[in-house]
């Protein structure tokens, strides 16, 4: 398991060294990144795994390789400098900004959607790490948005839980501030705030903060996205009701074969992480129905990630998904996505029979598990008609 999760080896130093070599049919990704870090000394990596005294604010450029050149979900990493930006992920520009000028930042990159995504990373996570994987998404998923990255305190080691955890708590009031000064500017019109594993913990914390300092989650934030979530459940349980009755849309990525929430499992009282639930099983499938979750059960979709802990970012299907419905906050099991969209999603609820339950099932990777699906589950026979609904319900006895 240790040697699953230490990878790296062959990765360059310093990445982060702006490079002027340009090719043709790179594309540029500008992303504004806060951190809580400290500084690094060394060049090209910008800031370290310890804790800075203030939050920086940097614009960062990344260029990716053309698209013969690369497969989609992966971040192709230098393994020496200068990078070579027809094969690598090169780094264009780095600018350190103030507040006023990250305002200005906000107000030039804000799209006609009006949209921002803010991305909050996990554990074992170097700078570097949360600004490539952060461009690749945002360029993958073809996402409308003004994309933000918003990085704590990792110490990018696998033997740092501990640390890391709480360099996460000691990020809330920071992630809090930032959410609320885009939430204020007059141009946004609304927030997606997407974290992965343990920044998922870090996410709900500043909202919970939000909700309870300014007795609400402001309403402009209005989709937040959980991959991977590495969340005790029952704590998950009572942040949900401390966020209030006005809370964000909720989404879910989860995976019963995630090795790294495993991991974390074990070392955390034998607990359920929620990200790793088996959603069509009691308590889980009638708490996430009340609290309208919508889950994307991803157990069944083939990863390169040995872990199957990134296949939120790494899979073209999900990272498609997320560009064209999940950022935007729209529906995943309507007619165009649930029951018959090339991902082929596995759409799975419970018909309003006595004393009987019924599933909608198409074979596929992605199972999504959205409350609407119980009330819908009749129309949802009847618009695809007999043939299909045959299948349905024979699938529906396994």
């Amino acid at each position: 398991m240790l040697a699953l999760l230490s990878g790296c080896a062959s990765r360059a130093e310093g990445v982060l060294i702006p490079t002027s070599l340009q090719v043709r049919n790179t594309s540029v990704v500008n992303v504004l990144v806060a951190t809580t870090r400290k500084e690094s000394p060394t060049p090209g990596v910008l800031f370290s795994g310890e804790r800075g005294r203030e939050p920086e604010t940097t614009e960062i450029e990344v260029s990716i390789p053309p698209a013969a050149n690369r497969s989609v979900g992966q971040v192709q990493w230098p393994k020496r400098l200068p990078a070579d930006p027809e094969r690598d992920f090169t780094t264009v520009a780095v600018n350190s900004l103030t507040i006023p000028e990250a305002r200005q930042w906000l107000k030039g990159h804000l799209p006609k959607s009006r949209r921002v995504l803010v991305f909050v990373h996990g554990f074992n996570n170097r700078y570097e790490d949360a600004v490539y994987r952060f461009a690749q998404i945002v360029h993958d998923s073809g996402a409308d948005v003004a994309p933000i990255l918003f990085t704590w305190p990792s110490r990018g080691s696998i033997f740092a839980y501990n640390y890391d955890k709480e360099s996460a708590n000691y990020s809330r009031d920071a992630l809090e501030t930032m959410l609320r000064r885009i939430a204020q500017e007059p141009g946004v019109g609304e927030v997606t705030v997407m974290a992965h594993s343990m920044g998922s913990w870090l996410t709900i914390e500043a909202l919970r903060q939000m909700a309870i300092r300014d007795g609400k989650i402001s309403p402009k934030i209005q989709n937040v996205i959980l991959a991977s979530p590495d969340l005790d459940v029952d704590v998950f349980g009572q942040q949900m009701q401390e966020l209030g009755k006005q809370k964000p849309k909720f989404t879910l990525f989860v995976s019963r074969d995630d090795r790294a929430l495993a991991l974390s499992k074990r070392i955390s009282g034998n607990v359920d992480r929620l990200g790793q639930i088996d959603p069509t099983q009691e308590p889980y499938r009638s708490e996430l129905e009340k609290e309208g979750i919508t889950v994307l059960d991803l157990t069944a979709l083939q990863s390169n990630d040995k872990l199957n802990h990134g296949k939120f970012a790494e899979s073209p299907e999900v990272v498609k998904l997320l560009g064209n419905r999940l950022i935007a906050g729209q529906a995943v099991t309507d007619s165009s996505v649930g029951l018959g969209e090339s991902i082929g999603a596995l759409a799975l609820g419970t018909a309003q029979t006595v004393g009987g339950a019924a599933s909608v099932a198409v074979s596929a990777p992605i199972a999504i598990f959205d409350p609407n699906t119980r009330r819908t589950y009749t129309e949802q026979i009847d618009r695809f008609g007999q043939t299909v609904g045959g299948t349905l319900q024979t699938a529906a006895g396994h």
